[in-house]
């Protein structure tokens, strides 16, 4: 393990994160806010502990491993997730305690949406900017940012990408360099920021709210600038925009670039996992809207359609906006969507979940053990698309699926200890551990009443969802700390 190289890169991170903190002070200019002093504050703060973990190790260049990627990235996480939280606790309005100011910042960089703030029209607007920017450098994630703008990083930065790259197929790159595969990775991402606000604007967001908002939703991660959510606006403008870019932004990132490369969509139609993706959204939102023409919980066919498609794309890419409280819905409805969420996005999107390759493996390696029980001595292999995939593989997701149920048992059990109803530890554990947000129960509005036990459980699911799983589990292994 090459301590003084992963403290050196460590230090330099918390100096580039320090950075995003000042991010928010022009909204504090244009608006005449008086909140600026908690942004400097906290980015003095992260700097200096950046410079004392930095400058001891200035010289330490020693090429990284793959473990010391892992515990780089495992490290910038729990941590930033700490310093994240700074300016909100700096901050005296709203006034919130170390635990719930960290709660919401390791939400907003892990993508999940879940908040503790309630009375979202009333804040500052460089506050309600602060939490959306969080989601959106967490989106990509920050460590892909320093691979492509640090050459500091320049050797091992492999190592970086394989720990913090969502999905069971980390190796493979879009560039040769994996510093040219970042930048071709946050070039897609800032392109579809731009675009997603551009419309936003165009629909009757004022420009504030666009760019608010199409940061949460490119990012996939939910948190809005408004109590109602995208409900606030009440615009099938609006909510269209806000359907096609959450569905974008839960494909494989790796299809946008050579779509983008290629000037074609030949890269869509060919891959499986995508129509997979799609398939399941659409049977879902027709179950949705079916069961609430059912029931007659909406006067008109429009909205019954508007928010029915809403929620289930909104659910399924693991996004949590709102156009309507979907937890009164009928009880079917709430927990089928909550189910959906499991799913989540493509390999190689910032969608939470178990990802819908893994999903589509699972029913695929099913499919082939039934087989077997007909033709014994039949060679069956598992394919995505043409390609056969190796046992390693099958492997992979086998026990990525166990350790996930195993992680959710422990957690709602753990929310169950503390005297929650299993409603609401089911649809918590289920909304942090997928990085969706909204649950039911009484998470259904925010999670402002859970005690502080609870909250930091569901921060350390939060982590564990947004790294899948192994990338922390790894570190509590004896194997892994042996030389």
């Amino acid at each position: 393990m090459q301590f003084l190289t992963v403290q050196r890169l460590f230090g330099l991170l918390l100096l580039l994160f320090s950075l995003c903190m000042l991010v928010p002070l022009p909204v504090v200019w244009i608006y005449g806010e008086n909140t600026g002093s908690a942004f400097w504050l906290a980015a003095f703060v992260t700097s200096a502990m950046g410079f004392l973990l930095w400058f001891p190790a200035r010289h330490k260049r020693a090429e990284l491993r793959t473990r010391d990627g892992f515990v780089l990235v495992v490290a910038f996480w729990a941590l930033f997730g700490v310093v994240g939280a700074l300016p909100l606790w700096f901050m005296q309005a709203p006034s919130l305690s170390l635990t719930d100011a960290i709660f919401e910042s390791i939400s907003g960089l892990s993508t999940t949406g879940a908040t503790i703030i309630t009375g979202l029209d009333d804040l500052p607007r460089s506050i309600l900017f602060y939490r959306q920017f969080l989601q959106w450098i967490g989106g990509m994630g920050i460590v892909v940012l320093a691979v492509a703008v640090l050459p500091l990083l320049g050797v091992g930065g492999m190592q970086l990408y394989r720990a913090e790259t969502p999905g069971p197929m980390k190796d493979a790159k879009l560039t040769p360099r994996i510093e040219d595969t970042a930048r071709a990775l946050w070039f897609i991402y800032v392109s579809l920021t731009i675009a997603c606000a551009l419309f936003y604007w165009a629909a009757g967001m004022e420009l504030f709210d666009a760019v608010g908002h199409s940061f949460s939703t490119i990012a996939i991660g939910g948190f809005s600038t408004h109590d109602a959510s995208i409900g606030f606006y009440d615009n099938a403008w609006i909510e269209a925009i806000a359907i096609i870019f959450m569905l974008l932004a839960g494909m494989n990132f790796s299809l946008h670039f050579m779509a983008f490369r290629s000037a074609s969509l030949k890269s869509y139609s060919y891959d499986e996992e995508l129509r997979f993706y799609l398939f399941v959204i659409i049977i879902v939102a027709i179950i949705v809207v079916a069961y609430l023409f059912w029931h007659n919980i909406y006067d008109t066919t429009a909205e019954t359609l508007r928010h029915g498609l809403f929620q289930t794309v909104s659910i399924a890419t693991t996004t949590g906006f709102a156009t309507t409280d979907f937890s009164m819905w009928p009880f079917l409805l709430p927990v089928l969507l909550i189910f959906t969420s499991f799913i989540g996005g493509c390999s190689g999107s910032v969608g939470g979940g178990i990802k819908a390759v893994r999903v589509l493996l699972l029913f695929k390696q099913g499919f082939r053990e039934l087989n077997r029980l007909v033709h014994p001595r039949a060679m069956i292999t598992v394919k995505i698309g043409r390609k056969p995939l190796s046992g390693r593989v099958i492997n992979a997701v086998w026990g990525f699926f166990s350790a996930y149920v195993g992680i959710f048992v422990i957690v709602m059990l753990l929310l169950l200890a503390f005297g929650h109803d299993q409603v609401t530890a089911f649809s918590a554990v289920a909304a942090c551990l997928n990085n969706l947000g909204p649950g039911l129960g009484e998470v259904a509005a925010n999670y402002s009443s859970l005690d502080d036990p609870s909250k930091w459980v569901l921060c350390f699911a939060m982590l564990l969802g947004r790294l899948e799983i192994f990338t922390l589990l790894v570190l509590f292994t004896p194997a892994f700390w042996k030389a």
